[in-house]
């Protein structure tokens, strides 16, 4: 009785404790299924959620056409992690395959381009990382992707590609290694160029294979805008070649050609050369990195002359028929100074045409100083010297135009044939732009506009206008011009047959510490038709060796200004020029 009791206690209690067992499992099932589901839920789900940034594209640089200049491109590192190389099991039409790492592996090699064994030797192993491939591209990436292999993995980078190589290098500028925007207008318009980084998030089995229809975006990718340029890539392409082959022939420094629409401002070549091909811009040395056309400033020499020119006209100084005394050389009235031209001659008697034409010193002097240098000085403001222009390419220079209250007696009277103001070509080009365009001188143009991925405009440049003389004067300094084509001794080597062209020739002598030395920058500056104004082309040649005249820069002038005719298919000149006198050597006719 005693021994059954006892049992019936032991079961009672033990039938009581699985009770409370029981009591306490449904209490936590209920906890887990029904009160705590949705945190338990998300906590398993934290546990499989994968969270990724999706990589945006930088935009393109276009030229005028839509020519591509700077592309980005996705490249992918291809990786494996050897400690967990396997078999792959998978699901496909509802039947479960397997596929053997052998298997694999030569997929694996025939995509990648790699040699079978050794690809075998880098799945072998305890570690996290090993390399198969590197840089390859957005085709073999899918490929290797859709195999759907867990320990196969990827390193995505943004790749910057100049698909037109060192066209344009000198203002597109280049990326570093990172993507970060380096230089020229890569840098100066990363705002336009640079899009926002997405994420996304995605969920994988046990086997670390994404589960198909998982991804949620929680930040939607932004790809950057398109660079609209002005730059004709086909006419730039053609400028670096006329100047390297320049270069190489002078043994120059460096050279420079700017190409401008006459009528719209736009810059349709700025080359240069040496240059840099921004795929590459180690190769090259640092100083040919940059663009030259902006930032290098020097004293222009006689291109400065058929500004002058344009001044004492607009002024009422004097007229195309007014003539000057010319001498070889003219003493001045302090210092013991004197003025020189850059040939002997007996003294000339010269109209505003004749000093372009022989190109005096001593001519121009006589003319231009007659006006107030005040005057002067807001003629060179308007023509854009002395100040940075709205571009604001960076590191532009603004070149020298010190006030004329500044100005001595001899910069008051150098400054007329382009000493003692620094210039750039750019500057250079607008003044002659102005003098083309009716005596308007339009803000240079460079970037057309940025459009949003959408197509919408982002950025679009406002352009201002300056009148720098009136159009009669504009229109009569062109005329003067033109005879030094015509019969300049090297004005007339720039002439192009079947166009009238007008320009003007420049040699300026480089300053060697407080003086000058034996080097110079030779230049030509023109404009064709002359009767019709659509080009300016300006040529800069710095340091050409044993050339002290600007003979050479005529030539590089006249390939780039024939081949922008030819281009945009501007018909041959159906005019003659007027007759204006030029000179007056004894009783010697204009037509010598």
């Amino acid at each position: 009785m005693g021994t059954h009791a006892s049992l019936s206690r032991r079961l009672g209690a033990f039938a009581v404790l699985l009770f409370l067992m029981v009591a306490v499992l449904g209490f936590r099932l209920v906890d887990f299924q029904v009160v705590r589901a949705a945190e338990i839920q998300e906590q398993s789900l934290e546990t499989r959620k994968i969270t990724q940034t999706i990589s945006s594209l930088r935009g393109d640089i276009l030229d005028s056409s839509g020519q591509v200049l700077a592309k980005t491109v996705f490249r992918y590192d291809v990786n494996v992690a050897p400690k967990r190389v396997g078999p792959v099991f998978q699901t496909i039409d509802g039947v479960r395959t397997e596929r053997s790492v052998d298997e694999i592996a030569m997929d694996l090699s025939q995509l990648l381009g790699v040699d079978y064994g050794e690809l075998v030797l880098k799945l072998d192993g305890d570690s996290e990382y090993a390399n198969l491939a590197k840089t390859v591209n957005a085709e073999i990436y899918n490929a290797i992707r859709d195999m759907r292999v867990p320990w196969v993995f990827f390193d995505q980078f943004e790749d910057r590609l100049y698909p037109m190589g060192a066209v344009a290098g000198n203002i597109l500028g280049f990326v570093g290694s990172d993507g970060t925007p380096l230089a020229g207008l890569e840098r100066q318009y990363n705002t336009c160029l640079a899009g926002i980084d997405g994420q996304e998030t995605f969920e994988r089995s046990a086997e670390g294979v994404p589960i198909p229809s998982s991804n949620r975006t929680a930040q939607p990718t932004e790809n950057g805008g398109a660079l609209n340029l002005t730059i004709d890539a086909n006419l730039q392409f053609f400028a670096q070649q006329v100047l390297a082959d320049t270069v190489n022939k002078l043994s120059a420094e460096w050279a420079s050609a700017i190409v401008l629409d006459v009528e719209s401002g736009k810059i349709l070549a700025a080359a240069e050369a040496p240059t840099v091909d921004p795929n590459d811009p180690a190769a090259v040395k640092s100083s040919d990195r940059g663009s030259r056309i902006f930032q290098a400033a020097f004293e222009p020499g006689s291109i400065m002359k058929a500004l002058s020119a344009a001044m004492v006209l607009d002024s009422g100084t004097a007229d195309e028929y007014d003539t000057v005394n010319a001498p070889d050389r003219m003493q001045l009235d302090f210092d013991n100074e004197y003025i020189k031209d850059s040939f002997s001659h007996e003294d000339f008697t010269l109209s505003l045409a004749g000093v372009l034409r022989y190109s005096s010193n001593t001519g121009m002097t006589n003319f231009a100083s007659q006006i107030d240098r005040e005057v002067r000085h807001d003629y060179l403001q308007k023509f854009g010297f002395g100040t940075v222009s709205p571009l604001m390419f960076e590191g532009e220079s603004s070149g020298i135009l010190h006030p004329a209250s500044e100005w001595d007696e001899m910069t008051n009277l150098v400054t007329t044939f382009g000493q003692g103001i620094s210039v750039t070509s750019l500057q250079m080009a607008y003044a002659y732009q102005a003098i083309a365009n009716g005596g308007l001188r339009l803000d240079p143009l460079l970037v057309e506009s940025c459009l949003n991925e959408d197509g919408t405009v982002a950025y679009k440049p406002t352009q201002q206008a300056t009148r720098v003389v009136s159009t009669a004067s504009a229109n009569l300094d062109l005329e003067l011009m033109e005879k030094v084509v015509e019969f300049g001794g090297v004005g007339k080597t720039a002439a192009i047959p079947g166009y009238r062209v007008a320009g003007k020739t420049g040699t300026a002598q480089l300053k060697d510490g407080s003086g000058y030395g034996e080097e110079y920058a030779i230049s030509f500056y023109g404009i064709a038709p002359a009767e019709d104004p659509k080009f300016v082309v300006g040529i800069t040649i710095y340091k050409p060796e044993g050339v002290s005249n600007s003979a050479q820069a005529t030539p590089p002038f006249k390939a780039i200004m024939q081949q922008a005719l030819k281009h945009y298919r501007i018909p041959p000149s159906t005019t003659e020029s007027r007759s204006v006198p030029s000179n007056k050597y004894g009783e010697v006719d204009e037509n010598d």
